[in-house]
């Protein structure tokens, strides 16, 4: 598997993110050796366990087929009750998650706190803030703008939700660019073939990535990979990046951007792995001022705690339905001023055994149910929907995950009884697809056709 960052790269981006907050706010549940350690005995442990993580990644990477894998690592996170390694493998395992689509899962596995910081703006239930549609004010604000750049949470794809539905309209607005972060630069098919492959990038496999780079495709915006692989951590990964979008400007003086990060690359100024942004850079170095979106800090988190008060406070008031910020007449609110032109504020999904209804985007896909009858007696399994029109080598249309598994089962497989559910539910555009099911071994047991019809004025099919 090719990568973008080693252990030691990972914790340091990892501590840009906030993941030292989220340790600091997780102190209930550290045992008191963990809590009284030195900050350097605690960096070695997370260090090895870092190190332990990639090598259980490569490994599952031999197994065959996503669902092989994403066992092969929940095994050995069930397996591992280690403070570090816990924390650090949380976040390989959550990944793993979000490939097959369990998005809940992923959210329990590695979620970065966000506690009350010194240098957040005051809450925008105060003054003369109104709550407006996310979507809406952006794509006002991106009218009179070359670049926009949005920042996603790699382990919480409901931050790529809002990036996906804006893709249409800001190219009829005449955006004709669009960059993402790791993807590789080496697939030169990629605009010819018109959709991603798992070889397209390093997070490309999960389905809603898929979507972002497979919409921009079809709308025709030239795709483009500006990010470098094994430059390192800090500045040197930064400015690597940044040359290579302000590169697009210099070919074409008709370009306009949009940029797919994550975290603080879209910052615009302030310290960040102990140097500059990815977005600070490519700002002094062309001029050129992009309007950075924030949305990986006001979302809901798999533990109440651990979302921002402010957040909490605005669910409560305001009860979104659907992506807000907040707008005092030309003024935009962010959390961190300064550092973003505004923070979206993503609304809350209520727990249950399905999938959540933000994967149906803002309207753009419906649900498909799956049942554990597709598995046709193995389990779990793995279904997921490929466009009839796309290769099998294509990133699925959309993944879930069915587990049938007795809870009177043998005990290997009772490790898995608790990841997953005996039903669910696929989000699928109007169109055709082929819905397979597959086995542990990457096993075909269930295939079948399926035509989602085009949605009414109702937004039904």
């Amino acid at each position: 598997m090719r990568r973008f960052f080693g252990p030691s790269c990972l914790l340091s981006i990892l501590a840009a993110a906030g993941f030292a907050q989220s340790v600091a706010a997780d102190t209930e549940h550290t045992t008191p050796s963990v809590s009284e350690m030195s900050p350097a005995e605690w960096r070695r442990l997370q260090l090895k366990a870092a190190d332990q993580s990639d090598k259980i990644m490569r490994d599952a990477r031999k197994q065959p087929g996503l669902l092989a894998q994403y066992l092969y690592m929940q095994a050995h996170y069930d397996a591992d009750h280690d403070r570090a390694f816990q924390l650090i493998f949380g976040q390989y395992l959550s990944w793993f998650q979000t490939f097959i689509g369990d998005y809940d899962g992923a959210a329990a596995s590695f979620s970065i706190a966000q506690p009350n910081q010194p240098d957040d703006a005051r809450t925008p239930l105060s003054e003369n803030w109104q709550a407006k549609p996310a979507a809406d004010v952006i794509l006002g604000l991106a009218k009179t703008r070359k670049a926009v750049f949005f920042n996603e949470a790699h382990s919480a794809p409901v931050t790529r939700t809002l990036t996906i539905e804006l893709l249409a309209k800001l190219r009829a607005e005449g955006f004709n660019y669009f960059a993402a972060e790791t993807l590789y630069r080496n697939d030169k098919e990629l605009n010819r073939r018109g959709y991603p492959t798992p070889d397209s990038g390093f997070y490309i496999d999960e389905p809603l990535l898929g979507e972002m780079v497979r919409t921009a495709l079809k709308l025709g915006y030239k795709v483009v990979a500006y990010d470098v692989e094994n430059a390192g951590a800090g500045d040197a990964r930064e400015l690597a990046g940044a040359q290579n979008l302000y590169h697009i400007f210099k070919q074409d003086a008709n370009a306009r951007l949009v940029v797919d990060a994550g975290f603080a690359h879209i910052q615009k100024s302030g310290k960040y792995l102990g140097g500059s942004s990815m977005a600070e850079f490519f700002q002094k170095m062309s001029g050129i001022d992009p309007l950075c979106v924030e949305q990986t800090m006001m979302i809901q988190h798999a533990r109440p705690d651990q979302d921002h008060p402010y957040y909490t406070a605005i669910i409560d008031a305001v009860h979104p339905a659907q992506a807000i910020v907040f707008v005092d007449g030309s003024k935009t609110w962010t959390l961190k001023p300064k550092e973003y032109d505004l923070s979206v504020v993503l609304p809350s999904a209520p727990q249950t055994d399905l999938r959540p209804d933000w994967l149906a985007l803002d309207g753009l896909r419906v649900p498909y149910p799956v049942g554990g009858e597709i598995c046709r007696g193995h389990s779990p399994c793995l279904v997921q929907a490929n466009y009839a029109n796309e290769g099998d080598d294509a990133v699925a249309a959309d993944r879930a995950l069915i587990n049938v598994v007795d809870p009177k089962a043998s005990l290997a497989n009772q490790v898995f009884f608790d990841h997953g559910s005996a039903r669910s539910r696929l989000f699928l555009r109007p169109g055709r697809y082929r819905v397979t099911a597959t086995d542990r071994s990457n096993h075909v047991v269930t295939t079948r056709d399926v035509t989602i019809p085009a949605l009414g004025k109702d937004g039904n099919p």
